[in-house]
């Protein structure tokens, strides 16, 4: 692989204020855009990153048509037939996915994602359930504040909505714990509504089909997300198909590891292969797992996900052969715990962070899932 660059078109030092004046004079105070879990508002008044990142400006409506046709036509033959997207899958499927598949993978996500669906497949059906039950059938998906957030949404849609989800982004963005991200998503995949909608595997596509570098920047930066609204399709079919398609592209394609640039629809248009694959400017950090407070969370939470009554805090200290367990039920998570020989301060650590997240409650003096 060449990592020679060529020359390349730069960015125009005021195309990203220009837009902000020209959201100015037309009276915006912000736009928002869809990024994870979190809203970001871009305001005139926000200073916009200075680093080059050429614009869809810069490219004809000829150019950026092809664009749209070549990966959407691509996302037509090769998607993935997954159950959310499937046109009988309620609006509730499509907000449980997009919770569900934050930082984590499809595969992983598949499995729970039907198990919650045909126990609650709507969500007056959760609603009705403690918090805890949404946080045991979480499983190991990670994360586990996501399903207290999915069960206080779907009380809100009840008590609010009259147990239908939201169809436009602003009621589904008040939703209690869902962001800008899964809002958009959610109007744009369920409902057919034009939005913005950004996570990583897009940000990936548009830095290198667009800005010619090999990974985003390592945060998201207001040109970054002109970019993007520029890139959106006018057409509100086209749009939808088109956030869609992206994003596919970059979970499947355009890789942050091992690009598969053979297989790419719009590999003749790619300003960084153009540009002589060009190595990133930064190699992105991995999360520490390890010995870390983090992994002595998930061990608690999968034994209190097992328990059927409180567990006593000196269960979480001692060796499993002074406990008297077979090697089934909550035995089994303990030991795994106690493998992990974790100091006293951690495990006090983490059993206070998981009261403090409402993953867990004291009982009877003892350690569950929230009731």
């Amino acid at each position: 692989m060449s990592h020679h660059a060529v020359p390349r078109p730069t960015l125009r030092s005021q195309f990203v204020r220009g837009l902000l004046r020209l959201a100015a004079s037309r009276g915006l105070r912000g736009i928002h855009y869809s990024v994870g879990i979190d809203a970001t508002i871009l305001s005139p008044a926000m200073p916009a990153d200075t680093a080059p990142v050429p614009g869809a400006g810069e490219l004809t409506a000829g150019q950026l048509s092809k664009l749209h046709r070549r990966i959407t036509g691509w996302f037509a033959e090769t998607a993935r037939d997954l159950p959310w997207r499937e046109e009988s899958c309620s609006p509730w499927g499509v907000l449980v996915s997009e919770v569900m598949l934050q930082q984590t993978p499809v595969v992983r996500v598949l499995p729970v994602w039907r198990e919650w669906l045909e126990r609650w497949p709507t969500p007056s059906g959760l609603a009705g359930e403690p918090a805890g039950e949404a946080v045991r059938s979480w499983g190991r998906l990670g994360y586990p504040r996501r399903a207290l957030r999915l069960h206080a949404a779907a009380a809100a849609i009840v008590s609010d909505h009259g147990g239908k989800v939201p169809d436009n982004y602003t009621e589904l963005l008040a939703l209690p714990g869902v962001g800008s991200y899964t809002a958009a998503a959610v109007a744009a995949f369920a409902f057919g509504r034009r939005e913005t909608v950004v996570d990583t595997n897009i940000r990936r596509v548009h830095a290198r089909l667009i800005s010619g570098v090999a990974l985003p920047s390592p945060s998201l930066n207001a040109a970054e997300m002109r970019l993007a609204a520029e890139l959106l399709p006018d057409d509100v079919g086209t749009s939808v198909r088109w956030n869609a398609a992206v994003m596919e592209l970059g979970a499947l394609v355009c890789t942050a590891r091992a690009p598969k640039c053979a297989a790419c629809p719009v590999r003749d248009s790619c300003a960084w292969l153009a540009a002589g694959e060009p190595p990133p400017s930064y190699l992105p950090k991995g999360q520490a797992w390890h010995g870390t407070d983090r992994q002595v969370r998930g061990a608690v939470m999968a034994v209190l996900r097992l328990a059927d009554t409180p567990v006593p805090p000196e269960m979480f200290q001692q060796e499993p052969a002074d406990l008297g367990f077979a090697a089934d039920g909550i035995g089994v998570p303990l030991a795994a715990l106690h493998r992990l020989n974790s100091a006293p301060e951690q495990l006090e650590r983490a059993l206070a962070g998981l009261l403090g997240d409402g993953l867990a409650e004291q009982h009877l003096g003892g350690y569950r899932l929230p009731a």
